[in-house]
């Protein structure tokens, strides 16, 4: 990772982390064991689900590259064939 993706990237960080800070229950945040359940909480349940959404898409993407398809090729075949 560059300088300047790494400073991207802890810029997404700290704005991610705000807003979490924002929606999580002030109860939650009163000890370290409670941040820390509190973190992984939002983590799985909002942060990960959109990494692995975005991964999920850039591997689609890649395959397709490397197969020369276009999806709307595809659909459109199968479409006909039905």
């Amino acid at each position: 990772m560059t300088p300047e993706q790494e400073k991207e990237m802890q810029a997404h960080v700290q704005a991610i982390a705000a807003i979490l800070y924002q929606n999580t229950p002030s109860e939650q945040l009163t000890s370290l064991e409670g941040i820390e359940i509190a973190v992984r909480q939002q983590i799985l349940e909002h942060v990960s689900p959109e990494i692995g959404s975005f991964l999920s898409a850039q591997l689609r993407a890649q395959k397709q590259d490397a197969t020369g398809e276009c999806k709307a090729a595809s659909d459109s075949s199968t479409s006909r064939k039905s």
